[in-house]
């Protein structure tokens, strides 16, 4: 056996340990937007009390939630049963993201 066939494959991007930037990367454009100033918020708290706890978890949730945003068409069933669940009411599947997010209390 060669070396290269012993080669470990490649680990997905959204493995644990990603990096911001490919976290970013993944998410759809409202939830990036909101990573980032989340992210920059957890770093300015970071400055001040010399603890990075708080940036690994967020980065940690904001993976996962890049993670259900692989597909797209399963992550925005699940915004809408959680709306759904939240709300009692049915959410469209035409009603905008953002506002099914809302709805979800997510």
């Amino acid at each position: 056996m060669t070396a290269a066939a012993r080669r470990d494959p490649e680990p997905h991007p959204l493995a644990l340990g990603a990096s911001p930037a490919v976290i970013r990367q993944r998410l759809v454009p409202d939830d990036a937007a909101r990573f980032v100033a989340a992210y920059e918020a957890a770093l300015n708290d970071a400055r001040t009390s010399l603890d990075l706890a708080g940036v690994h978890e967020l980065v940690e949730r904001w993976r996962g939630i890049a993670i259900l945003q692989t597909d797209p068409a399963a992550y925005r069933r699940t915004i809408r049963r959680s709306a759904e669940l939240a709300t009692g009411q049915p959410s469209p599947e035409q009603e905008p993201l953002d506002v099914t997010t809302t709805k979800a209390g997510l």
